[in-house]
C-alpha cells in the first residue's frame, strides 16, 4: 500500500508540474495585446504641445501602443486649420506623422457647434464625434483604454 501511495504522489506531482510548465509556455508564447491609451485634451495649445511630445515619447517606448487623442473645448484648437504650437510651428506635420503611426484623433462636435466652427476647418486626420467626453467614457468603459491627461 505504501508503494502505491508513493507512486500516486509522484504521479500527481508530475501532472501538476507538467500542467504548470505548459501554462507558462503558453503564456510566454502568446503575444501581449497592445496597450490602449486615450489622451484627453481640453485645455488649449500649451496642453496640446505637451501631449504631442508625450505621445512621441510613448510611441518611442512602446511602438505597439494604440493611442487615441480625444479633444473638446479649447483642446480642439490644435486640430484646426493653421494651428501653431507655442513656438509658432504648425501642428499639421506632427498630426500627420502621428496619424501615420496609428494615432487616432477625435474632435467634439458639441464644441464645434457651440463655438460656431465649420467642421471643414478640422484637420483631415481627425474624426468628429458627437461628444468628446462621451467618447472618452466609451473608450474607457467599452474599449479598455487607459486614461491619460497631459
Amino acid at each position: 500500500m505504501f508503494k502505491f501511495l508513493t507512486f500516486f504522489k509522484t504521479l500527481l506531482l508530475g501532472a501538476v508540474l507538467a500542467t504548470t510548465l505548459q501554462a507558462q509556455a503558453q503564456t510566454a508564447a502568446a503575444p501581449a495585446a497592445p496597450i490602449k491609451v486615450v489622451y484627453h485634451l481640453s485645455d488649449g495649445i500649451p496642453q496640446a504641445t505637451r501631449a504631442i511630445q508625450n505621445i512621441r515619447n510613448h510611441l518611442a517606448a512602446d511602438p505597439t501602443a494604440k493611442i487615441a487623442v480625444v479633444t473638446h473645448g479649447a483642446g480642439i484648437d490644435f486640430l484646426l486649420d493653421g494651428a501653431t504650437n507655442t513656438a509658432q510651428q504648425s501642428f499639421a506635420g506632427a498630426i500627420g506623422d502621428l496619424a501615420s503611426k496609428g494615432v487616432d484623433f477625435f474632435v467634439c462636435n458639441n464644441t464645434l457647434v457651440s463655438r460656431n466652427i465649420d467642421p471643414a476647418k478640422v484637420a483631415m486626420e481627425a474624426k468628429v464625434v458627437p461628444s468628446g467626453v462621451a467618447e472618452v467614457a466609451r473608450l474607457q468603459a467599452r474599449e479598455g483604454f487607459v486614461y491619460l491627461r497631459p
